[in-house]
């Protein structure tokens, strides 16, 4: 026989033969534990112990994710809407469209290993300390990441495991992964995207030579693409020091051909127009941006640089290497064939310290994914009192039903206490 068990969130099938008698021990924050005793055929009694996977939650004390229990504290600042994506996986799932595009990338990469998602959850120093990220980028902000607690957060970019997988002496890799970033709310901008990162290693000693013999044996196909690409070594994009100028052009040219050739696999007959730039990431030097011209705007599909030495000397290798990152894998959204509700919302704000980021996050943690764009339409400054109102206009809109507009009064009003209990504003 068999007897379905759903505990909460979590589901678990198990098969019996004959007879059962079953003790659940679980409590409402933790993940479900629960020991299965049957009978078999020859009535000798076998006992196992099962655990399934919690969903994600958030309780006054304690953030609970993969079966991990994180204390809060004054940076804690990640929602439960967000911890709800973490499970989702959607690079993983065949016939999704991130599916069908990481594995026209990694077809490119032939001979690379592919590496699978690592946990979401990261310490900030795999985040930001081991890739070199200044003590006041921006990056480290309340207002642009998720923070679990101080330490721990959830990763913004797939770099946050480039020492774990460097440590491990793999000389070439593709990681797809789900990151999370505090942003904006509009058809761009979502706080969870997808990311694909790269890299390939090359001894320095025998660069120049591999590098050659690989690519007199390449050749890319014409296209009706054209790139453009005028970027010169400066000194505000240079060669490490501790890197041979020779071994790093050869890397540089490989890095190049090799991006150049994903796109056209990626766009293969259509007439597109692609731009390289300088650029700068704290873990790459010299660095650059490839950005392809999409309905009369440039639009940025992928960063990638020669990664600094440090972080390979603090991973135990000591070769040359490039690193990119196709973020055209971060560009997919559906759109909503349903009509949007439009609301207004003013107020005055009480202090300096209002930041959009934040707004934005309690307007999508109250509606969730019904939320689909909010615009600032007026920003107005008082000639007496010098305080400061604003005003957004927020779309809401269904993936798949048309929404009512008592359903979106109920939302709204539920965004505006929010927003005052939690940015202490004053609504109009």
């Amino acid at each position: 026989r068999t007897i379905d068990m759903l505990f909460g969130n979590s589901s678990t099938r198990i098969n019996i033969l004959r007879g059962f008698d079953t003790h659940l021990t679980s409590s409402r924050f933790r993940s479900r534990t629960f020991s299965v005793r049957y009978l078999t055929a020859s009535n000798h009694p076998i006992t196992f112990n099962a655990q399934t996977t919690q969903a994600p939650c958030i309780t006054p004390i304690t953030v609970n994710i993969n079966n991990n229990t994180y204390p809060i504290d004054e940076y804690t600042n990640v929602t439960e809407n967000v911890l709800s994506k973490t499970t989702r996986k959607l690079h993983l799932q065949v016939g999704h469209p991130l599916h069908t595009l990481r594995t026209l990338i990694e077809q490119h990469f032939v001979g690379f290993t592919f590496l699978p998602s690592y946990d979401p959850v990261v310490s900030t120093v795999q985040n930001f300390d081991e890739l070199g990220f200044p003590k006041d980028h921006v990056g480290r902000s309340l207002s642009d990441s998720y923070y679990i607690n101080k330490d721990i957060m959830l990763r913004t970019h797939t770099s946050a495991h480039q020492l774990q997988v460097f440590r491990s002496n793999v000389d070439k890799f593709l990681l797809t992964a789900d990151v999370y970033r505090r942003d904006e709310i509009d058809s761009r901008h979502y706080p969870v995207f997808h990311q694909m990162e790269g890299a390939r290693i090359f001894p320095v000693s025998s660069a120049v030579s591999v590098i050659e013999e690989e690519l007199s044996s390449e050749t890319l196909a014409p296209t009706q693409i054209k790139t453009i690409d005028d970027t010169v070594i400066t000194k505000n994009n240079p060669l490490q020091p501790c890197h041979d100028a020779d071994a790093t052009n050869a890397v540089i040219k490989h890095l190049k051909h090799s991006l150049n050739g994903m796109v056209k696999k990626l766009f293969i007959g259509q007439d597109l127009e692609v731009r390289w730039l300088d650029s700068y990431f704290p873990f790459t030097s010299p660095s650059w941006e490839m950005e392809i011209l999409y309905h009369g705007k440039w639009l940025e599909i992928c960063g990638c640089g020669v990664i600094k030495h440090h972080i390979l000397d603090n991973s135990g290798m000591y070769d040359i290497d490039y690193l990119f990152r196709p973020g055209v894998i971060s560009k997919f959204r559906p759109y909503s064939k349903y009509p949007s509700c439009i609301k207004d919302i003013s107020f005055w704000l009480n202090d300096n310290n209002f930041h959009e980021n934040n707004f934005c996050e309690i307007v999508r943690n109250v509606a969730g994914d019904i939320v689909e764009d909010t615009k600032l339409i007026d920003d107005y400054l008082h000639p007496e009192t010098k305080k400061r109102s604003l005003c957004y206009r927020i779309h809401y809109r269904s993936m798949d039903r048309t929404v009512s507009n008592d359903e979106i009064n109920a939302i709204q009003d539920r965004v505006r206490q929010q927003l005052v209990d939690e940015l202490g504003i004053t609504l109009r």
